[in-house]
């Protein structure tokens, strides 16, 4: 049954991780990846909110492991930092490295303690 539950958490997070940086970089003229940023942000405060809740091992399986672990991506993250070192744009990459970082464990900190704060 867990297994079934990551498998449609992850049905629903890998189409939106692809649409969200399909319409984040139709956005930006830019080869900074802000897709893949913010998937990753959104992400870690979803993940962030769930390790604050009470939650059972049915919703840590649909929602952390299968939402989460398809929607955000350490693997892409890193190719588009190599991508962008790469083509020259050392900048963006280090950019990317640290908003990643920074804002993730922010995201996760600030889903953790909204969580914590509407659950009591």
């Amino acid at each position: 049954m867990t297994v079934l539950l990551i498998a449609i958490g992850a049905a629903l997070g890998a189409p939106l991780r692809y649409l969200t940086d399909r319409a984040m970089q139709a956005r930006h003229d830019s080869p900074f990846p802000w897709g893949t940023l913010t998937v990753n942000v959104l992400g870690s405060l979803l993940l962030g909110a769930v390790a604050a809740i009470p939650a059972g091992p049915t919703v840590t399986a649909l929602v952390g492991t299968g939402f989460c672990g398809a929607l955000t991506t350490w693997s892409t993250l890193s190719y588009e930092t190599l991508r962008l070192t790469r083509e020259g744009a050392r900048f963006h990459a280090l950019a990317n490295v640290l908003a990643s970082v920074v804002a993730g464990l922010g995201a996760a900190s600030l889903g953790y303690a909204l969580a914590r704060a509407l659950n009591g």
